[in-house]
């Protein structure tokens, strides 16, 4: 922890967390009551709570991809492994956890394509493999989603206790509950107006730090005067493993490694993410994929053009008096509890810088907490209170199970946050071991949606297999190179690294092993009928199954109860919401499924071979010039996806709420017609 004075005063740290969070949940409140009043779209439905009645366009689930993927760890570690490793750092980071949303858009389409009425990714599991895998990838998904939730508190916790001398557990109770409050209020629609608000407060302040580093600043100013000072800090303190101890080059020995733990590591967090699935279930079908490469683009810019400004200019300024931990560098401890970035925007800006990251960090924390809540309610609903605790459940119920979650896991991730930081264990380290933990179900879990060859049998071994790897190269490392097991030891590069290629390798062999040995030939009606309801008697066309082959009576009635319906709101029942829209054509989906084949691995070999591995080969170090690029072309991608993950929702937005005051207009209209009709 920090032994720094606090930039900012208390009082400050308790009016962000405590002000901006509220102030969100009674603007949710008021958006909630008129929509549930006057649009087709009531949060007192299950669908529309849990999947957005399965109607989001494109530039939303952008804006959210974008918002989920953006921890407190893509602000802090960024700038973390910037500070440690120069420019390789930030790109390492962006190239390494861009990959798995591009990738992603794959399994978006197919989901859409074969199971188009789950609620959760779990669902897919229990229809085709039974009870026994289902709780096992049960297991998995809850692992990962408490990780991430206890880092983003981990992290977001660290730096405001830095930044305002609150206290540490203070923090961690506080930051989730007005998060907690309007995602109750407004379920995972809520979750997406807020992502687009707090994502439009983020890029606006990235670009404010760019524009301050690279143009205004006294300290810095220029990109070719942040060249000549990361030149004089390797001259007096060199990157191990970096050709010449240089900051300005690619050719990083563990930036290299860093970034390969950052894509096992970041495979689990997005394929075993409820979160992630839970937005391309809310896109309409044809969209999902181009929303997904969208926001995987865009959010490069983030972590690529933030640790570039504030990691890059922690190091150029480590020597200026007006760095807080001056005369001295920063301990080990501090650069990986993540305060690095709240080092240099203190430098650079002093209290306003503090204040800028606060919020921008604020935004982070809660924006991503939200979909993690919503998510895990999502699984305690659907997966578990449903599955096995109450199968004819009412819609109600589950409504109220879902709010009721919400706290639950509101409250289960900050326990496990006060855990991690009692005993010593920061954002860095859990950060590299993450990936080991749930790797192996990476590939099993990518399988269920897109392969029919796999079977129960593979599924289980690749993810029980995966984790027994991963923990025994994990320790196996640490013990033979480092003579010890500890915190340190266990979090340090070449242990991390081979524990998480062991597991998320040793569930993709194991996997296609065992499946091969009798390859399975499933039938996707089967996931198709997940979720199917009974509309009518005279099925059309477009109507799914009434049922599926394999559910039992009770499950065939419980379809019954928690109706999907396909057919759009009618004069006779005003307060329907149409909650999944019609089946896209099938060449429709086929041709999503290819763009997102084609622009997803065409995108990947760009950014993690065709760029970074000449540079690193030929040991190249940057001149001046190429810098000054550099940093332009990092400037430009932040202000282009600013554009993509801002601008072109807005749209959407504008859409919905011009819906709702339409309504209201309407029943203001009506009011007074019958009222006066009532004088006369």
């Amino acid at each position: 922890m920090s032994t720094v004075s606090a930039t900012l005063p208390l009082g400050a740290g308790y009016g962000v967390v405590v002000g901006v969070g509220f102030f969100f949940a009674f603007v949710m409140m008021g958006v909630s009551f008129l929509q549930n009043r006057y649009t087709t779209y009531s949060t007192k439905q299950s669908e529309e709570f849990n999947t957005a009645s399965r109607s989001v366009k494109p530039g939303l689930i952008a804006s959210g991809i974008v918002s989920a993927w953006t921890w407190a760890a893509t602000l802090l570690q960024s700038c973390t492994v910037a500070y440690t490793y120069g420019v390789a750092g930030p790109f390492w980071y962006a190239a390494g956890a861009t990959v798995q949303i591009l990738m992603f858009s794959i399994l978006a389409c197919k989901v859409k394509q074969n199971a188009p009425r789950c609620h959760t990714y779990l669902e897919i599991i229990y229809a085709r493999y039974g009870k026994v895998t289902h709780l096992i990838f049960m297991f998995f998904a809850f692992v990962t989603n408490i990780l991430v939730g206890s880092q983003l508190l981990l992290g977001g916790s660290a730096v405001v206790t830095s930044l305002t001398g609150m206290n540490v557990y203070a923090a961690i109770f506080l930051i989730p509950t007005g998060v907690c409050t309007y995602v109750i209020l407004g379920g995972l629609r809520a979750t997406f107006l807020c992502d687009y608000s707090h994502t439009l407060i983020l890029m606006i302040i990235i670009l404010y730090f760019m524009f301050n580093a690279y143009s205004v600043s006294s300290l810095i100013g220029s990109p070719g005067e942040m060249y000549d000072l990361l030149k004089e800090a390797a001259i007096k303190r060199p990157v191990e493993g970096n050709h010449e101890g240089s900051y300005l080059t690619l050719k990083s020995n563990y930036a290299l490694v860093f970034g390969v733990i950052q894509l096992c590591s970041g495979s689990g967090t997005v394929f075993l993410d409820q979160a992630y699935w839970q937005r391309a279930i809310a896109s309409r079908p044809t969209t999902a994929v181009r929303a997904y490469i969208m926001g995987g683009l865009a959010w490069f810019a983030i972590p690529f053009g933030f640790a570039t400004t504030l990691g890059l200019a922690a190091v150029a300024l480590t020597d200026n008096p007006r760095f807080p931990t001056y005369p001295n560098p920063p301990t080990s401890a501090e650069i990986s509890s993540g305060l690095t970035a709240a080092y240099a925007a203190s430098a650079m800006l002093g209290k306003g810088g503090a204040v800028a990251l606060l919020i921008v960090l604020f935004m982070a924390v809660t924006s991503c907490a939200s979909a993690e809540l919503i998510a895990v309610s999502s699984i305690l609903t659907f997966d578990v209170y449903k599955c096995y605790i109450k199968p004819l459940a009412s819609p109600s119920q589950l409504i109220f199970v879902s709010h009721a979650m919400i706290c639950v896991f509101g409250l289960t991730m900050a326990v496990f946050a006060c855990i991690w930081n009692a005993i010593g264990i920061d954002l860095g380290w859990l950060f590299l071991v993450m990936g080991l933990l749930i790797g192996g179900a990476v590939f099993p879990a990518a399988f269920a949606i897109t392969w029919k060859g796999q079977t129960k049998a593979g599924a289980i071994t690749g993810c029980l297999g995966g984790l027994s790897a991963g923990l025994i190269a994990w320790l196996t490392t640490a013990k033979h190179y480092y003579g010890e097991l500890s915190v340190h030891t266990t979090g340090l590069s070449y242990p991390t690294l081979a524990g998480n290629l062991a597991a998320i390798m040793t569930g993709l062999i194991l996997s296609v092993a065992v499946s091969s040995i009798k390859m399975d030939n499933f039938d996707w009606e089967i996931t198709r009928a997940i979720n199917v309801a009974v509309i009518d008697s005279a099925p059309t066309a477009s109507t799914p199954p009434e049922s599926s082959p394999n559910l039992s009576d009770s499950e065939k009635e419980e379809e019954k109860v928690d109706t999907v319906p396909t057919t759009t709101t009618t004069a006779t029942s005003p307060n329907l919401h149409v909650e999944i829209a019609p089946p896209d054509e099938p060449h429709k989906l086929r041709a999503a499924f290819k763009l997102a084949c084609i622009s997803s691995f065409v995108l990947t070999f760009i950014m993690d071979f065709l760029i970074p591995m000449p540079m690193f080969f030929s040991h190249y170090i940057f001149s001046k010039g190429f810098f000054t690029a550099w940093v332009v072309i990092s400037f430009i991608w932040v202000f282009c996806s600013s554009f993509v993950s801002t601008i072109l929702p807005i749209w959407e937005v504008r859409g919905f709420f011009v819906e709702l005051f339409t309504e209201i207009g309407q029943d203001l209209r009506g009011s007074k017609k019958r009222r006066g009709r009532g004088g006369l």
